[in-house]
């Protein structure tokens, strides 16, 4: 099926439109919206066609005459068109290899994702155009793993066989494990011949058992393992063998996110893809980003570079309202690997050299007199598991006769105050607390109510039972329902039973609790799709819901997350919406919410010291490696650039390393 943006134009004459871009550019002044319209609407084969015929025409060079006529990116957009395929990716590897530096984004971007033949073409046009061989070139211009990758991509000889080996599947797994993880220092060299040879259909088999065998994705590996361009590289020959149009539009979305515009990366990409799979580049940028391409090149660009760009781009997703093949497949692709058990991991672990009555003294020494010393305070409190807190709490009560609580609560303030008093409570005292505060007062905080109840286990929900019970002597079912209204409040009061089924998934009744969350055509209010959603989704088990996802993605080529966000709103939704992401990838769910709470303007610290807290013991490593290959940006490094002082310390400390 053909998924390009642009197609044949029907009843094309190549004389016809010679002579009416001639024209448009005849006389004083162009008519740049002839130019663009006409240009943007015939297919590469086409506008080759035109060059030929106008040059029979008018014994003139078009594409110098289209030079001539238009200026800027706009201009740089319309030549580029002009081009065929193979020319226009050797043009843009010449002008990233010449003069001073190189745009290795350029060379990683375009030999990471064509085919053998692609580059092959690509060689020899590199050739016909500039005389020159591009090995060679590119050769003289880089150097080390990543100039030796450059070499293997550019020999266009991965192999295409679709008939996979289970055995060689395995055994390249294990072989890229022992080169990186269980290796001291890093065997590049079988990086480079697995990834740079081996067919997509069997390195995708490959990243998937990897996956088994490592609990973390190839690309994390990659990340801790290599460096620099040749790191940039291989992270992108995998995304490429994953989805080439999720890395796409990965690369579009950050071409056009913040401040300025990469308009080198944006043209060559809405140039290069347009007739090849710019429609599954759209889907999936529509879903991964929530906002259609369309919409976001018209909020980024203007004039007749805009209007150019959005002809090539074919059309508005967000008001198509759909959701497509490709998108869908990335979905399926990602809950087969959510249903992957993996190892969790805190940052928090039990001090081996503890001993209560000794870290007590220091915490009362440390308050002791005038002034406080906090970083004896976070050094001692941070590195203690929760349960050696309790231990010091007792021992402190002991030794001096005092409350540990409310001398820190009277020598802390602020964000570190609330910090370290919440590493004092039980983890189910500080949930408790965290649900009355977001029920008392005036106003609810339901994105709190929602955040910890569509996470925690049946084992931590009766906890929390339990704690807020015997802190506040009301039940935590009442607050709920007392807080909260209709569909939403019978989520939370389900939730709070803790009664969700444990056991792994029934094949046969996920097919049927699929096909229950795909109904839309029941008009019986009593099986309203809120309940249906409900009754599915707050009691199976975690297994058991992801084989549900999968039949879901099956049965509708939706996925549900997709099909939720469009049938439903506000804070039922966005509950819902928060149990299936959490059943998904639970460390991948925090590490979005933590983004959230730092980035842009202020930071919203309530949300970023409940989970830092929250997690410190159960999977706050897991977090970290979900939030980096999320964001290209380490949880660390965001903590530091976002908070100060004590605060930040503390934070730090929590986070447990820099990745």
């Amino acid at each position: 099926v053909y998924r390009g943006s642009v197609k044949d134009f029907e009843g094309f004459d190549a004389n016809q439109d010679a002579e009416a871009l001639y024209n448009a550019m005849k006389g004083f002044g162009s008519d740049k919206e002839a130019i663009l319209d006409l240009i943007t609407s015939r297919s590469n084969k086409q506008r080759v066609e035109i060059c030929q015929a106008y040059k029979s025409l008018y014994g003139k060079d078009l594409i110098a005459d289209l030079k001539y006529e238009l200026t800027g990116k706009f201009e740089r957009l319309i030549v580029s068109l002009m081009r065929p395929p193979a020319y226009g990716d050797a043009k843009e590897i010449k002008d990233a290899i010449s003069g001073i530096g190189t745009d290795e984004k350029c060379l990683i971007e375009i030999l990471a994702s064509r085919t053998n033949k692609e580059i092959h073409d690509l060689a020899a046009a590199y050739k016909d155009a500039y005389e020159r061989d591009l090995e060679a070139d590119i050769v003289g211009d880089t150097s080390g793993h990543f100039k030796k990758m450059l070499v293997v991509l550019l020999q266009g000889a991965r192999e295409e066989d679709d008939v996979v080996s289970e055995d060689l599947v395995q055994q390249d797994a294990k072989d890229l494990l022992e080169a990186g993880e269980l290796k001291w220092g890093t065997d590049e060299a079988q990086f480079i011949y697995i990834l740079g040879r081996r067919s997509r259909q069997h390195l995708r088999l490959v990243f998937d058992e990897y996956f088994k065998i490592a609990g973390k994705p190839i690309e994390r590996s990659i990340r801790g393992e290599l460096s620099g361009d040749f790191e940039k590289l291989m992270l992108a020959v995998v995304k490429c063998i994953r989805s080439t149009a999720e890395y796409f539009a990965e690369r579009l979305y950050k071409a056009m996110k913040g401040l300025g515009t990469r308009d080198n990366t944006l043209i060559r990409i809405m140039v290069s893809r347009s007739e090849i799979d710019m429609l599954d580049i759209r889907e999936v940028f529509r879903t991964k980003y929530e906002k259609s391409l369309y919409n976001m090149i018209k909020e980024d660009t203007s004039g007749d570079y805009k209007k150019a760009l959005l002809k090539l781009c074919g059309g508005d997703d967000d008001a198509a309202g759909e959701f497509f093949p490709e998108a869908a497949q990335v979905a399926y692709r990602m809950w087969e690997l959510s249903a992957v058990k993996v190892e969790l991991q805190g940052t928090v672990q039990p001090a081996g050299d503890f001993n209560d009555d000794g870290d007590a003294q220091v915490l009362r020494k440390a308050m002791k007199g005038l002034g406080t010393d906090e970083g004896a305070i976070i050094e001692v409190l941070t590195k203690r598991s929760n349960a050696q807190r309790q231990q010091i709490l007792k021992a402190y009560k002991a030794h001096y006769g005092r409350d540990l609580m409310a001398d820190l609560k009277s020598e802390l303030s602020g964000s570190l105050a609330k910090l370290i008093l919440g590493l004092m409570l039980t983890p189910a005292q500080y949930d408790a607390k965290q649900l009355r505060k977001a029920v008392e007062g005036a106003g609810t905080d339901e994105s709190v109510l929602i955040e910890i109840m569509a996470t925690r286990n049946n084992q931590e929900i009766r906890a929390i039972n339990e704690a807020y019970q015997e802190a506040y002597h009301k039940s935590l079912e009442d607050d709920l329902s007392s807080d909260t209204s209709g569909h939403f409040k019978r989520i939370l009061v389900s939730l709070a039973l803790g009664n969700r089924d444990e056991g792994p998934a029934d094949v046969t009744q996920a097919h049927e609790d699929a096909k229950k969350l795909a109904d839309v055509s029941s008009n019986d209010s009593s099986d309203s799709l809120e309940t249906r959603f409900l009754s599915i989704l707050c009691t199976r088990s975690y297994p058991h819901l992801c084989r549900v996802f999968q039949e879901f993605i099956k049965m509708t080529n939706h996925d549900v997350e997709h099909a939720i966000k469009k049938r439903m709103s506000g804070d039922v939704r966005d509950a819902f919406v928060a149990i299936v992401r959490s059943v998904k990838n639970k460390p991948a769910f925090f590490a979005d919410k933590l983004y959230k709470s730092m980035k842009g303007a202020g930071t919203d610290e309530r949300t970023l010291t409940r989970i830092m807290i929250s997690r410190s013991e159960i999977d706050l490593l897991n977090i970290r490696g979900e939030f980096i290959d999320l964001f290209d940006k380490s949880l660390h490094h965001m903590i530091e650039k976002d908070t100060s002082g004590d605060y930040r310390k503390a934070l730090l400390a929590l986070c447990g390393g820099e990745d």
